[in-house]
């Protein structure tokens, strides 16, 4: 049975720690709970926010609406093959907890993506990534309960056309599908991803040779490159990265490198670069910077945080505050990736 709340705080169900409330509040612990919320006519009109960890979301007022609040659990093999295990994880499930539920099996393909916050229903949302992998790589299909018709879907690779920090349902199916499940297609036989960041010679310091390579000491030294770089939410509220990496052109890359000789980039095809964000805000100055409550990370500049009682709208003006600084000083946009509400 369905229980609807009434002015429920949002402050512990967001890792930015942003005092604010819902006006209505559900958990929903099963798909069927789905169906039974869209049936009832008090809310057919009823704006919905779905919340998964809370974790890639600034809130910056009272939610006038209902916070349908995922907590479906589960993880179960649905098959495999000779190269593979296909596993299915409810969109409740906390990322992590999968991601250390398929390195205990053996099951390559997450390692990378260790310790990321949030939960599985979200994670394709956003196609997450870290460390040189991408939600995608892994993505077998996911299930979905349309908003308004109570229909289920199911959604493959293509479905969800999946771009850097992007999906479909960031942009045209935009808040119409609830992420109910999803698939994951897994590897019985690693690739070791090693070359991205910190984790070589992370890897190295844990005296950890080529010959002795595993999933679990990628995700090791994943967990320790995190910790070491990120705040811990509840300690400090933040949301992770706050700016997607951008990609300019190679002539404006080439441009820029003549002025600053250390910027950094990555090569995407013949025409693109990603440039670190993280870089581009420290140059601007803004690493360690604080004000009132509001700040950026002193170990991690895509790091925005909340020191005590800063509202989303504090938060939120810093954030274009460090855009506009970034984009007079190198020409270059930077976007959020955390879902303003």
């Amino acid at each position: 049975m369905l229980t609807i709340e009434s002015h429920v705080s949002l402050k512990p169900h967001n890792t930015f720690g942003i005092d604010v409330s819902a006006r209505y509040w559900v958990e929903i612990n099963h798909e069927d709970d789905i169906q039974t919320l869209l049936q009832l006519t008090d809310f057919v009109d009823t704006p919905k926010l779905i919340l998964g960890g809370g974790s890639n979301v600034l809130l910056c007022h009272d939610f006038n609406g209902l916070v349908v609040k995922m907590n479906i659990q589960g993880i179960n093999v649905t098959g495999e093959d000779d190269a593979h295990i296909y596993l299915k994880a409810g969109a409740g499930v906390t990322w992590h907890e999968l991601v250390v539920f398929c390195v205990q099996r053996g099951y390559a393909g997450l390692e990378n993506l260790s310790l990321i916050p949030g939960t599985v229903g979200a994670a394709p949302m956003q196609n997450i990534g870290a460390y040189g992998v991408e939600l995608e790589q892994v993505f077998e299909s996911l299930t979905a309960i349309h908003v308004l018709t109570g229909q289920k879907r199911t959604f493959n690779h293509a479905d969800c056309v999946f771009g850097y920090r992007e999906s479909i349902f960031k942009k045209e199916l935009k808040g119409q599908y609830i992420i109910t499940g999803v698939t994951f297609q897994l590897d019985k036989y690693p690739t070791f991803h090693t070359r991205y960041g910190a984790i070589q010679e992370t890897l190295t310091e844990m005296g950890v040779s080529e010959d002795k390579l595993t999933i679990k000491t990628i995700s090791d030294a994943v967990i320790q490159i995190r910790r070491s770089k990120l705040p811990d939410p509840s300690q400090i509220g933040n949301a992770g990265s706050f700016f997607k990496n951008p990609e300019i052109s190679k002539e404006q890359f080439d441009s820029l490198k003549l002025r600053y000789p250390t910027l950094p980039g990555y090569p995407i095809g013949d025409t693109l670069v990603k440039v670190p964000a993280g870089w581009l805000i420290e140059q601007a100055g803004w690493k360690g910077y604080r004000s009132g409550d509001v700040g950026v990370h002193a170990k991690q500049a895509l790091v925005l945080v909340n020191y005590g009682n800063a509202t989303g709208n504090e938060i939120l003006a810093l954030a274009k505050q460090v855009q506009k600084s970034v984009l007079d000083l190198f020409g270059i946009k930077i976007s959020p990736e955390v879902n303003v509400v």
